[in-house]
Order: structure tokens, then C-alpha cells, then sequence
């Protein structure tokens, strides 16, 4: 999987945007119609509520899609989460990498761990806890830098 587009800060990633898990290949289409090609492009044109709002008006879809994918952006910036955990982390209940930071690691790999099981009925599919210990301290970093998508309050 291609890595990254560069970034200013050396842990912050940034991935094409058929990357995210979930976006149909019209959304991508869409999305790119309006200059997003990638998660970091997604993370600027999502800065704020309005900012969100006005490109979910332009795309003619329901705010809350785009507020997924910013949230899913955000996510896989961290760059051992990428876009291949940034969904299970979201569906865990895990909306950023600031909230990724501060969650304690035992109670954040049982809630992946219960969410495995319920939904594949799989334990052995769950993320080490050595792995998911590294997002948090990728986290960590990551939430010490400037956010190119600082939410409004």
C-alpha cells in the first residue's frame, strides 16, 4: 500500500482518498470534483461545522457522511492506524487521535476486542495490544501537533 503524500509534521499522514473504508467510488468522484484528493484535503475542507456543511450542500449528500469521513481522516493520520484501522477505531467508538490519546489502552483493546467478536465473531482478527498500544503513542504525538482540521466548538 503507497505510504503517503508529505505532511508537516513527520508522523501526520496523508492517504488518497480511495483509501478510506466506505466511500463509494461516486463519493470519491464527487469529492475530487471538489479539488479532495486526499485525507488531508478532507481535513482542510472539514475544518469546521459550517465548513463541513458547505461541502456536504455541495456534494448534495447529508452532513453526517462528511462528517464520518473528516472524522475517518483524522483517524488515519496516525500513521500505524491509516486508513486500514481508522474504521474499526471509529466503529469503537474512537472519534479522533486526541481521543485516541487519552483513552487507556486496557479498556480501549477489550472495546476492539468486544467489537470483533459481536460483529465477525472473531477473536483471533483483534489487533495485539502491543499494536493498538502503538496508535496511542502515535496518538500522543500527533495530538500535540497544530490540527490542520482544529474542530469548532
Amino acid at each position: 500500500m503507497k505510504s503517503s503524500v508529505k505532511s508537516s509534521a513527520k508522523l501526520d499522514r496523508s492517504w488518497d482518498i480511495a483509501l478510506l473504508p466506505g466511500l463509494s467510488e461516486a463519493d470519491q468522484a464527487k469529492l475530487r470534483q471538489c479539488g479532495i484528493q486526499t485525507t488531508q484535503d478532507l481535513l482542510k475542507h472539514g475544518r469546521s461545522i459550517d465548513r463541513r456543511q458547505a461541502l456536504a450542500t455541495r456534494l448534495q449528500i447529508h452532513v453526517q457522511h462528511v462528517n464520518k469521513w473528516v472524522a475517518l481522516a483524522d483517524l488515519a493520520r496516525v500513521p500505524a492506524v491509516g486508513c486500514q484501522h481508522c474504521g474499526l477505531l471509529l466503529h469503537a467508538g474512537i472519534g479522533s487521535p486526541h481521543q485516541l490519546a487519552q483513552t487507556p489502552l486496557p479498556r480501549l483493546h477489550q472495546q476492539i476486542l468486544k467489537l470483533q467478536i459481536a460483529t465477525l465473531q472473531r477473536r483471533d482478527l483483534c489487533p495485539s495490544l502491543g499494536e493498538v498500544n502503538r496508535w496511542i503513542e502515535q496518538a500522543k504525538r500527533i495530538a500535540t501537533v497544530p490540527l490542520c482540521a482544529s474542530r469548532s466548538h
